[in-house]
C-alpha cells in the first residue's frame, strides 16, 4: 500500500514519517514514561511535606512557648506580691506552705543571707515581657547573670 500526501505542511504535524528520508523514531513506552513521572512527583511531594513538616514543628514549639508563658502569667497573676513589677526583671516564684499560696519576690534562692524561709519552697524564676506577659527563666540563663 503506498502512502500519498501532496501537502507538504502537513508532513511536519503527522505523527509518522512520510518520507524516506524523515528521521527514524520508535513508539514510546507509556508505563515506563508514567513510572518515571510518578517517581519525580513523589520525589518532589516527599521534598514539599518534609518541608511543610519542618515548618509545623516550629509552629508547634512556638504554640508551646506560648502556653508556657500563660501559664506562667496566670501562675504570677495569682500570686502574691506588694510591689509593682518591671518590664524585662526577672523575679522569683516561691510557694508558702503554711498559707498554701504562690509569693513573688525579688529575692532568688542564692540571693538570701540567712537562707530561704522554712515554709517556703522555690517554684521558678520568672521575667516579665513587654506584652505583660511572664516567661520562665531557665537555670542556665540565671547562671550566666548571676556567675
Amino acid at each position: 500500500m503506498r502512502i500519498e500526501d501532496t501537502d507538504p505542511a502537513r508532513h511536519a504535524g503527522i505523527e509518522y514519517p512520510m518520507e524516506v528520508g524523515s528521521p527514524a523514531f520508535a513508539p514510546i513506552k507509556i508505563v515506563e514514561e508514567k513510572d518515571k513521572a510518578v517517581n519525580v512527583a513523589r520525589q518532589n511531594a516527599k521534598q514539599e511535606y518534609e518541608r511543610i513538616m519542618e515548618q509545623a514543628e516550629i509552629l508547634m514549639k512556638q504554640a508551646r512557648a506560648l502556653q508556657a508563658r500563660l501559664d506562667a502569667t496566670e501562675l504570677v497573676h495569682r500570686a502574691k506580691f506588694s510591689f509593682n513589677p518591671i518590664h524585662g526583671k526577672i523575679y522569683h516564684l516561691y510557694f508558702d506552705k503554711r498559707n498554701a499560696e504562690n509569693i513573688l519576690i525579688q529575692s532568688g534562692p542564692s540571693e538570701w543571707s540567712c537562707g530561704i524561709p522554712e515554709n517556703w519552697t522555690y517554684s521558678m524564676a520568672v521575667k516579665k515581657l513587654g506584652d505583660s506577659t511572664w516567661a520562665l527563666v531557665e537555670d542556665d540563663q540565671l547562671n550566666k547573670l548571676n556567675p
